[in-house]
């Protein structure tokens, strides 16, 4: 790839803007508060576009293009079953008791309503989960610069992988060590931006390409263009899961858990400067996040549309890597590449020889194939503009968790606030580093969306059993939300190193303890991984409450939602009202989903 001047200097004056947002921002951060919790004090519009940039990371951009290209449009059902109605819910119910509470963080949330120990159990794993979430993006950021040839001829090709990680840490460091949440947060409402008028011109040139809608309908299986045909049957869909692992798996489980409980979204909202401002956040959020997959998702399933070797439509129930052996062939892999290793540049094949499709890949190489210099400057910049969101976005959770609920309260727990301050900042460096070694160990997956996935099933699932019984039954108590996290993270492990999905190696894919079932995607382990933890977590949890005594209900008053005073509302006219563009929302999603039926 060849950028001229043009190319490089847009890419220049964003990472001059970047850091410059987090040198002037450097003076407002006087106490801990400016710098974990941006002094709660952001509009809440600013609030929502920050919402939902800091979920378009490498797992939006190219992990949902790479399942577009690989999956199809059944992608969507990560938006409009696994988002939008686990935000309307965030924004409507769980807004009032993370703001009204006046927890700094989810753990310090789960202390407050249930005590120490269970917000030890998810302060640590959440740190663990913000750094491998951290670490894929600033992979797959490194994977883009050196598959590109960003650095050729200016670096020996064998050292731009590594040198393109580093690279990417020190860019985010800076930011975030200056300027904190706030800094991260104005810049990912540019990052915003700039995804989408990088994105928007690519779309409608391949589609142009490709003769539009019906082109790529033409052109792939029948249930790479439909979201819900074959959902019947794990083996009649390219995910490799039916409509309850669907529902159930990514719709409740995993949708609820990740929206509703990751700090990393949570912390958004949380700044807001009112807590009618915090409601509004997730919905002003959710209404974009209905639109993405077509910035997203179409440039994958274009991807594998513009080749001669694409196979017209299937009238058979389907194709994918998700679907058996004899059907494989039907999925075209259009311009597509073959995956190699990043650290030796050797093809990977999978455990009958055949060769692994890099689908990362798929919006990348859509840029270069369509992109003229200048444009192609832009559509660069925005892909790194993801990266650095979905970086920053985890690097200020994990600072704030371990500063918070691992430092102050286990290690040094009267130290001053200027102490505190100074910790936040050392703990960004220490995130920064651990990301760069979860970076690596990302290399094995061909799509990242399954690794990140694989990530949330662990953390995130039974989370939201613990979350959902403590807000919603009074009864819930300490030892058996402790026992249930426990036990649903466990839950999680062995079922992931019993199953594995077919045509993968035992090890980081799972069956690392033994094979007692193979799952026909890695989507699907994890959508199960997701069901197994939350269910167990569920009945552990609610057994030994049951056998133990509750907390007083004067105790419980804001924490619980039967005991909190609900948010008023009548001095608002209808269309401010929270509920109001709650109810727009879901009718939008609805349109959605019967459109593309």
């Amino acid at each position: 790839m060849n950028l001229s001047a043009v190319d490089w200097l847009i890419m220049l004056v964003y990472f001059t803007f970047v850091l410059g947002i987090g040198f002037a921002l450097k003076r407002y951060m006087r106490t801990s508060n400016d710098f974990f919790l941006a002094g709660r004090s952001i509009p809440a519009w600013v609030c929502g576009l920050a919402f939902i940039s800091a979920n378009l990371g490498a797992q939006e951009v190219i992990g949902m293009g790479a399942s577009g290209a690989k999956y199809g449009i059944n992608t969507s059902h990560f938006y409009w079953i696994g988002a939008v109605p686990a935000m309307v819910f965030v924004g409507i119910f769980m807004m009032p008791f993370y703001y009204g509470s006046k927890a700094r963080s989810v753990p310090e949330y789960l202390r407050m309503r249930f005590d120490e120990k269970t917000r030890a159990v998810n302060a640590f794993s959440f740190a663990i989960m913000t750094v491998l979430s951290s670490g894929i993006s600033m992979y797959a950021m490194a994977l883009l610069i050196q598959t590109l040839g960003l650095f050729h001829g200016i670096i020996p090709d064998h050292y731009i992988f590594h040198v393109s990680i580093i690279l990417s840490a020190v860019i985010v460091l800076g930011y975030i060590f200056l300027g904190g949440l706030t800094s991260a947060i104005y810049n990912e409402v540019l990052q915003f931006f700039l995804i989408v008028a990088g994105f928007a011109p690519l779309v409608w040139i391949g589609l142009k390409n490709v003769g539009g809608w019906q082109g790529i309908k033409q052109t792939l299986p029948a249930t790479m263009t439909h979201s819900w045909r074959g959902m019947a049957h794990a083996s009649t869909n390219t995910l490799g899961v039916e409509w309850v692992g669907l529902a159930m798996g990514l719709g409740f489980v995993l949708s609820f858990g990740y929206w509703c409980t990751d700090f990393l979204v949570v912390q958004r909202a949380m700044a807001a400067d009112s807590e009618e401002s915090a409601r509004r956040v997730p919905l002003i959020a959710a209404i974009p996040k209905m639109f993405f997959p077509f910035l997203v998702i179409l440039p994958g399933l274009i991807a594998v549309s513009i080749t001669s070797h694409a196979t017209p439509a299937a009238s058979t129930v389907t194709a994918g890597p998700a679907a058996s052996a004899p059907l494989v062939d039907q999925h075209p892999h259009g311009i597509i590449p073959q995956k190699t290793n990043p650290l030796n540049g050797q093809p990977i094949v999978d455990s009958k020889g055949e060769p692994v499709y890099n689908y990362d890949l798929a919006i990348p190489v859509m840029l270069l194939h369509f992109f003229p210099t200048g444009i192609l400057g832009l559509g660069l910049t925005a892909l790194l503009a993801s990266f650095m969101s979905g970086m920053a976005g985890n690097v200020t959770a994990f600072n704030t968790v371990w500063t918070y609920d691992i430092y102050q309260a286990y290690i040094n727990k009267r130290a001053t606030d200027a102490h505190y301050l100074w910790m936040g900042r050392m703990a960004t460096i220490g995130g920064i580093l651990l990301s760069i070694a979860a970076a690596y160990a990302a290399t094995s997956f061909n799509n990242i969306m399954d690794a990140l996935q694989l990530v949330f099933s662990f953390v995130n699932a039974p989370l939201f059993a613990t979350f959902l019984l403590g807000m919603f039954w009074k009864r819930t108590t300490g030892h058996g939300a402790f026992t249930g996290l426990v036990s649903g993270t466990v839950a999680a492990l062995l079922h992931h190193g019993l199953t594995i999905p077919v045509d993968a190696m035992p090890g980081i894919h799972g069956g690392w303890i033994g094979i007692v079932h193979r799952y026909p995607s890695d989507m699907a382990q994890n959508f199960w991984t997701a069901i197994f933890a939350f269910s167990v977590n569920l009945v552990v949890t609610v057994v030994v409450s049951l056998m133990t005594r509750p907390r007083a209900e004067s105790e419980l008053v804001g924490l619980v939602y039967s005991l909190t005073p609900k948010p008023v509302e009548h001095h608002l006219r209808w269309y401010q009202k929270p509920s109001s563009l709650a109810w727009g929302v879901l009718g939008l999603l609805v349109v959605l989903n019967l459109v593309f039926a």
